[in-house]
């Protein structure tokens, strides 16, 4: 299959790889739509469905690690499709600008993209150029930042409460006092160590 998708796609094909009997193609952010289109219409493919799209956020992969730094761009996008007629899955994989990561919107290929996409922008922050309704769908619509990228913050400074007297939800500053959880371990008296 890996030979028909160069021939087809050609250049669009950055790098391919099959690890555990899953093809990953990585493909060239201009190249999107009409790589998914052949992958969808040519009857050598018929990837008819998207099964999943999901954001990913590579920032601690860039970093100094002990395999070495990763490097390229931080978000990526990747794409899960299935031929029903082949009895086949394909993975796509395209990487976006470190600043404003912006990728076309499959949504006209595969309806199912839909909420992928709006999920994946409220979570990552990515943009899907063309969708026609691309807004929060998982957290609140005066939600400031995206909670899936690595370098948002795990501690607030405000919460968020229904102010019944105003008739909308309020911010506030945080009412609790943070503390840090560290597990305890509590065993019985009888506890014999081996």
């Amino acid at each position: 299959m890996l030979a028909h998708l160069q021939e087809v796609l050609g250049s669009a094909i950055i790098n391919a790889h099959d690890r555990l009997g899953e093809l990953t193609l990585e493909l060239r952010r201009t190249d999107l739509i009409r790589s998914c289109q052949s992958l969808r219409d040519d009857p050598r493919f018929h990837f008819e469905q998207l099964i999943d799209l999901c954001g990913v956020d590579y920032l601690d992969y860039q970093r100094e690690s002990p395999m070495g730094a990763r490097g390229g761009p931080r978000y990526a996008v990747v794409y899960h499709l299935l031929s029903l007629k082949h009895n086949r899955r394909l993975r796509l994989r395209v990487f976006m600008d470190d600043d404003m990561p912006i990728v076309a919107s499959v949504i006209e290929i595969w309806r199912s993209a839909d909420w992928y996409e709006r999920e994946a922008f409220d979570l990552y922050g990515i943009v899907f150029e063309g969708h026609p309704d691309l807004r929060r769908i998982l957290t609140d619509y005066g939600f400031i930042g995206h909670p899936f990228r690595k370098d948002f913050p795990l501690i607030g400074h405000v919460e968020m409460r229904y102010d019944p007297e105003k008739g909308r939800v309020i911010y506030q500053p945080v009412s609790i006092e943070s503390r840090v959880l560290v597990p305890r371990v509590i065993r019985d008296e009888g506890f014999a160590r081996g």
